[in-house]
C-alpha cells in the first residue's frame, strides 16, 4: 500500500548499537509533529532555536534532517485520518522526534491521541524536568529550590482505560462478579457506581524504576524518591514502592543507600559501641511497644544493613545515590515547603500527572515544561509540548514557545548533543534574564518587553 506522505530523500536514521546506546548520524532525521491550535506557532520559532544551536555548536558538521509526520486536526483535514498508520511507523524507525500539542478527538474512538502514541511504542517512561529560569514570575518565595527530574510511568495505573460506565451490561457482570466470587462489600452505590481498574505490575514498575536510578546516576544527582499512595492502596502503589526498594538493592546495590540504612550508619557512626537492638530503638522510635515479630524485624533489618559496614560504613554512604520513599499527597506538599529534599522522583502515571503540573506552576506554569515519552529499552522516544492546543490563539504569534524549544533541548541532550542542549539553555535564561518574554510572562514581570512567539526565539538565539 502506498504511503500516504514521502520519507525525506537525505539524512540518515539514529539505529541502537548492540551495547544498547544510540548511535547518531552527524545529519539524523527527526520526525515532527507541528502539533494543532498554537503549535504551527510554536513550531516555527523552536525548529529556528534548535537548528542555531546545533549550527553554532557544530560549525555546521552536524544538521538535524527534519521529517513532517502528521496526527490531529491537521492529519485529519489532509488524510481524513487523526493518526495515519505513516506517522506511527515513522516514530518508529527513526527511533527519536518530537511534537506540538494536539487535539484530542471529540466523540467516540481514539480517546487521546497522546496517550495512543505512547501506547503503540510503549514509551513508558515520562520524562519531565522541572527548573526555574532566572527572571521568570513564579508564585511561591524560593522556586529556585525547585530542581527536580521527574519519571512518571506511562503505561499503567488508570491511564491504563480499563473503565466501565456506571449501569452499564459490562459494568453489571463485573460488579456481580467481584460481589459473588470475590466477595467484595465495599462498593457503597452498586446499581449507579462506574468502575475503573488499576493495573500496577512488577515489570512495569521495576522498568521505571531502573530508568530512574541509571539517570541519577548518570547525572550525579543525590536521590531517588519514589512517590506513592501505598499507605492506602497497598497493593498497587506500595507494591510500586517495595519493588522499587528490591529492584535498587539487587541492581545497584555498591552505588545506593537507602535512608533508612543511613540512619542506621549515622547512628553507629556517632557510638561505636551501640548494639543492633539499640540502633533499631533509635530507627523506630516506637520499637519497645511493637509486638516481637515486628521487633526482629526492625533488628534484623539493622542486622542486614551493618553487613554493608566495608562498603557503606564509617561515612561512605555519603557518597551514595539516597533512595527513599515519600506518601504523595504529603509529597504535594512538601515540594512547595521542602523543594530541595527532592531531586529524581519516581512515581505512577497519575501521581506523575499531578506532582509535574504542580511543579510547573512554581517555576512558570506549563506553557514552559518540556516532556518527553521515552522507551529506554528500544531506543523509542517522542519529546513533546506538555500544555494543550490554546485554539484561541491560533495563528497569532502570541503564545510562548518554551515548552517545545526546552522539549528540544532535552532531545539534543537524549541524542548525546549536549554542547547544542547547553546553549539552547544559555539563550533561554539569556532572553529571560533580558525580560524579552512574551505576553505570559511580561503581564507578570516588572519592566518586561512584551514580544511575539517569533521574536521571543529571536532572543533566544541572540543570547547563545
Amino acid at each position: 500500500m502506498a504511503r500516504v506522505f514521502a520519507r525525506p530523500t537525505e539524512g540518515e536514521a539514529i539505529t541502537r548499537g548492540a551495547d544498547g546506546h544510540l548511535n547518531v548520524p552527524d545529519h539524523p532525521i527527526l520526525p515532527f509533529i507541528e502539533g494543532d491550535g498554537t503549535g504551527p506557532d510554536i513550531w516555527r520559532s523552536s525548529v529556528r532555536v534548535l537548528d542555531a544551536a546545533v549550527a553554532k555548536a557544530y560549525g555546521g558538521k552536524k544538521k538535524i534532517v527534519w521529517h513532517e509526520v502528521y496526527a490531529g486536526e491537521k492529519s485529519k483535514k489532509l488524510f481524513d485520518n487523526w493518526l495515519p498508520d505513516e506517522t506511527v511507523d515513522d516514530f518508529r524507525d527513526y527511533l527519536v522526534g518530537i511534537k506540538g500539542p494536539l487535539t484530542t478527538p471529540v466523540g467516540k474512538g481514539i480517546r487521546s491521541l497522546n496517550v495512543a502514541l505512547r501506547q503503540m511504542l510503549d514509551l513508558y517512561v515520562c520524562l519531565r524536568p522541572v527548573r526555574w529560569f532566572q527572571g521568570v514570575p513564579s508564585p511561591v518565595k524560593a522556586p529556585q529550590k525547585v530542581d527536580m527530574v521527574i519519571f512518571r510511568e506511562n503505561t499503567e495505573d488508570i491511564y491504563a482505560g480499563i473503565e466501565y460506565e456506571a449501569e452499564s451490561a459490562d459494568v453489571k457482570k463485573l460488579i456481580a462478579f467481584l460481589q459473588t466470587e470475590l466477595k467484595v462489600k465495599k462498593i457503597r452505590f452498586p446499581e449507579t457506581s462506574g468502575i475503573g481498574i488499576k493495573p500496577v505490575s512488577r515489570d512495569g514498575s521495576e522498568r521505571l524504576v531502573r530508568a530512574a536510578i541509571r539517570y541519577a546516576l548518570d547525572e550525579k544527582r543525590k536521590s531517588v524518591t519514589f512517590v506513592h499512595k501505598g499507605n492506602i492502596m497497598k497493593f498497587t502503589e506500595g507494591a510500586f514502592r517495595d519493588w522499587g526498594y528490591a529492584l535498587a538493592m539487587r541492581e545497584f546495590r555498591a552505588d545506593v543507600v537507602t535512608q533508612r540504612e543511613s540512619w542506621i550508619f549515622g547512628n553507629k557512626e556517632s557510638n561505636a559501641d551501640l548494639t543492633n537492638e539499640a540502633n533499631a530503638r533509635l530507627v523506630e522510635p516506637g520499637f519497645d511497644m511493637a509486638p516481637p515479630d515486628f521487633q526482629a524485624e526492625l533488628v534484623a533489618e539493622v542486622d542486614e544493613a551493618m553487613k554493608l559496614w566495608e562498603t557503606h560504613g564509617a561515612g561512605k554512604w555519603k557518597s551514595k545515590l539516597m533512595i527513599k520513599d515519600s506518601i504523595a499527597d504529603i509529597t504535594l506538599q512538601q515540594v512547595l515547603t521542602r523543594a530541595e529534599d527532592f531531586d529524581v522522583i519516581a512515581t505512577l502515571n497519575l501521581n506523575g500527572d499531578y506532582l509535574s503540573d504542580a511543579l510547573a506552576a512554581q517555576v512558570g506554569g506549563i506553557g514552559i515544561a518540556p516532556g518527553g515519552n521515552i522507551n529506554y529499552k528500544t531506543g523509542h522516544a517522542i519529546f513533546e509540548a506538555t500544555h494543550g492546543t490554546a485554539p484561541k490563539y491560533a495563528n497569532l504569534d502570541q503564545v510562548n514557545p518554551g515548552s517545545v524549544i526546552l522539549s528540544g533541548e532535552m532531545m539534543l541532550r537524549h541524542l548525546g548533543w549536549k554542547e547544542a542542549a547547553d546553549l539552547v539553555i544559555k539563550g533561554m535564561d539569556g532572553a529571560i534574564g533580558a525580560k524579552r518574554v512574551t505576553y505570559d510572562f511580561a503581564r507578570q514581570m516588572d519592566g518586561a518587553t512584551k514580544v511575539k512567539c517569533s521574536e521571543f526565539g529571536d532572543a533566544v538565539i541572540a543570547h547563545m
